[in-house]
């Protein structure tokens, strides 16, 4: 077998010329075939095709019984295509009978071939394939001959992505590349939303992949990455990092990842096998994706990102800009796609147009979903491997409030999401009909329903929902939307129009919770083992009080003359809010000093979130003006679960009975003390949830805008003193039930309360 790199170009050569010949598909996939086994001197090359259920199907063949062509299926991980197929690996085997994955299949004939070569068929790290040569003899194949066999495979991907191979489809068989995905990944933010994809940053389109002069494709290759390095080092040299929005940080990674050798050796081998410098760049790219997206090392997947900001960065730099449309150009019935993002970068979509958000990365508590749920649009993250699955154009429904995807759906599947998205439409206008009822339950009980907010476009919410007022401003948003540390005017600007716009409704400002998943783009960031459990929030503020004074400086001028409210996050024990309290004095004290006009009154408050308060609750409930709870971190405090990891996050119910009783603890002692208490978790946003709230005395909500319809109409039915016996006899019972939720969910639908 000759597959030396030299020959590759001969190869190449000659499937461009069976490519441009005007011949069917079969008949050039036919072509193909011979063409291929005849350079590489095998008796038999023959190519598999994923289908859209899963399965690899003979598409043609050079040597085994030609009509078993379009017969031959089988299931990926099965037999040694299958493997390849399932590991996106290649395979070399000189006795490919004695491997344990062999599958003999009679109709094919290929019991008298020993020796077996297959390359999975990769495109954006997706299978779309096998390719596989094979000889009588017994014998080793050659590192030069895996990558002959391999850049032949990115021109077959080429292919099956252009749609070259449709017409050969039979009914019901459909090619992987356009089959059905349904995937199922983590909520953001509720809704449903229909569309069509639109990358943010979009795959540079390749058209030219056979290299005319080698040697010439080197040097572009070289030139590129010399201009990349240059790109890098002058903008981490600059200083002006926080106007990239890039963490200095990872451009450090960039950088070295941009000096790595070993990558950049395997692009150049690449090129050197008859390939253009980006289809070389994309080659190696894809081979690399396909290998760390199997790994479930967290490290290893994050270097994953690392290389394909990089490989995009190179793509760019060789073929120009690619052709996405602009953020202000948005289609109609958008639907965005992407690895990760900020806020900023969501915000600078027309939002008029955009139905839906679909992530690779981010976690319900991350602040692209705080973002994406205050601007109403459908999201789900933790799609794996979307930005490969889904091509710009490609039909796309976001269901946000069961966490999936469906991506090119079948046309049943689309029309009964129709009519899912019409029946929340029907529902979202009998909420806003309740807009002007009273938040009364059935027994005359009265709620108060505020909203979460934090950004200017979060106020008009106030009006939609006729919410009572804002129980919780997440003051850092603006420190996240922002490229540079927000001055105390610009801070005092933001505060002046929420309250304006508020007009009079209470407005409970939280200081910044930074910190954790919550790093700004221009500040230091801190690698720590438990970052959840590390230095953020208060304790931020506490070590740099002129950060936290800044802060409170600008949100007591804002409320000059008005009633100002100020929660502190994260607090772990009384002394930190004592500490916290003398610095809000202090700044009192000087605005009296300075002639400045204070607030008409002041009331400083904790959020209860971290465990250890829970055993400091009559000291803190006599010293704080009031308390709201913050369940998303209490529970994942409370059960050591991590609410971002799948693998703990469902395996503790905060409906629970540990859950409840450290939660009626809470409003007991603050009723004892007199001091208001909220919530301000997801779970006052939840029906059910806020169900078992109510019947354990709690009477304040804050939640999203869209939370706040669902929930009215939920206390309206409900009869808040009978929820409260059937409760109390729950969680005194001996029966240590796992959770709460069925018979919670069973008294609702006694009731007949909408949950």
């Amino acid at each position: 077998m000759r597959g030396a790199l030299g020959g590759s170009g001969v190869l190449l050569r000659r499937l461009r010329e069976v490519m441009a010949a005007p011949v069917s598909p079969q008949e050039r996939l036919d072509r193909l075939v011979v063409v291929i086994a005849g350079n590489l001197v095998a008796e038999v090359c023959s190519v598999y095709v994923l289908r859209e259920d899963s399965s690899l199907e003979l598409y043609a063949t050079e040597g085994l019984n030609r009509e078993a062509v379009h017969l031959t299926t089988m299931r990926a991980g099965e037999g040694l295509v299958g493997l390849i197929a399932s590991e996106a690996e290649p395979l070399a085997l000189s006795d490919a009978q004695s491997h344990p994955a062999f599958s003999y299949r009679p109709e094919t004939g290929e019991e008298i071939y020993r020796s077996f070569l297959g390359v999975p068929i990769l495109r954006g790290g997706a299978v779309m394939g096998v390719l596989v040569v094979q000889n009588r003899a017994s014998r080793v194949y050659s590192e030069d001959e895996v990558e002959s066999l391999q850049t032949t495979a990115m021109i077959m991907a080429e292919m099956i992505a252009a749609g070259g191979l449709k017409a050969l489809s039979k009914p019901g068989a459909t090619i992987g590349l356009d089959r059905p995905i349904h995937s199922i990944g983590t909520t953001l933010a509720d809704g449903v939303g229909l569309g069509h994809a639109v990358l943010h940053e979009p795959r540079v389109a390749i058209t030219n992949l056979i290299a005319e002069d080698p040697g010439r494709e080197v040097q572009r290759l070289e030139a590129a990455i010399a201009t990349m390095r240059l790109a890098i080092d002058e903008l981490i040299e600059r200083g002006d990092v926080a106007h990239t929005g890039e963490h200095r940080d990872v451009l450090e990674t960039f950088r070295m990842f941009a000096h790595d050798q070993g990558w950049l050796r395997r692009m150049r081998e690449v090129v050197m096998t008859g390939l253009t410098a980006e289809a070389a760049v994309e080659r190696v790219q894809s081979d690399t994706r396909a290998k760390m997206l199997r790994q479930t090392d967290p490290y290893l997947r994050e270097r994953l990102h690392d290389l394909d900001d990089l490989a995009n960065r190179l793509l760019r730099t060789l073929v120009g800009k690619s052709n996405g449309v602009t953020r202000e150009d948005l289609p109609e019935n958008a639907i965005l796609i992407a690895r990760s993002m900020g806020p900023a970068a969501l915000l600078d979509y027309d939002r008029r147009h955009l139905r839906g958000v679909v992530l690779e990365e981010g976690g319900p508590t991350s602040h692209i979903a705080i973002v994406a749920r205050a601007l109403n649009i459908p999201a789900v993250g933790e799609i794996a491997n979307a930005t490969a699955l889904i091509q710009a154009g490609d039909a796309v429904i976001v269901d946000g409030q069961a966490g999936e995807v469906q991506i090119r759906p079948q046309p049943d599947v689309e029309n009964a999401y129709k009519d899912k998205a019409r029946l929340r439409a029907r529902k979202q206008e009998q909420y806003r009909k309740l807009k002007t009822q009273a938040a009364v339950t059935k027994d005359g009980v009265e709620i108060q329903l505020q909203i979460n907010a934090g950004l200017l476009v979060d106020m008009a919410n106030l009006e939609e929902t006729n919410a009572s007022g804002v129980g919780l401003f997440r003051t850092e948003l603006q420190f996240m939307v922002a490229q540079h540390m927000p001055t105390t005017a610009e801070q005092q600007a933001l505060y002046d129009a929420v309250l304006k716009v508020a007009n009079g409704r209470p407005v409970t400002f939280r200081t910044l919770d930074i910190g954790g998943d919550k790093v700004l783009p221009y500040m230091e960031r801190l690698e720590e083992e438990n970052p959840a459990l590390g230095w953020r929030a208060i304790r931020i503020g506490l070590d740099r009080p002129r950060l936290l004074r800044a802060q409170v400086r600008a949100l007591l001028r804002a409320g000059a003359g008005s009633d100002m409210k100020i929660m502190l996050p994260m607090v772990a024990t009384v002394n930190e809010f004592l500490r916290a309290r003398t610095l809000v004095r202090r700044e009192l004290d000087m605005l009296e000093r300075d002639g400045r006009p204070a607030p008409a009154s002041l009331k400083l408050g904790v959020m209860v979130e971290v465990p250890s308060l829970l055993f400091e609750l009559p000291e803190i409930a006599r010293e704080a003006d009031f308390l709201s709870i913050g369940t998303n971190d209490l529970m994942q405090f409370l059960f050591a679960a991590d609410r971002e990891n799948k693998r703990v996050s469902d395996r503790f119910d905060p409906l629970g009975i540990a859950g409840l009783r450290a939660l009626r603890n809470i409003v007991e002692e603050a009723g004892k003390a007199n001091c208001p208490v909220t919530v301000c978790g997801e779970m006052g946003g939840k029906p059910i949830e806020t169900l078992a709230l109510i019947a354990l005395g709690y009477r304040s909500f804050s939640m999203s805008a869209a939370s706040v319809g669902p929930v009215k109409a939920m206390l309206r039915a409900l009869d808040a003193g009978k929820a409260r016996q059937r409760l109390d006899a729950w969680m005194s019972s001996s029966d240590s039930a796992a959770s709460l939720r069925p018979l919670l969910a069973a008294l609702a639908a006694e009731m007949k309360v909408p949950v």
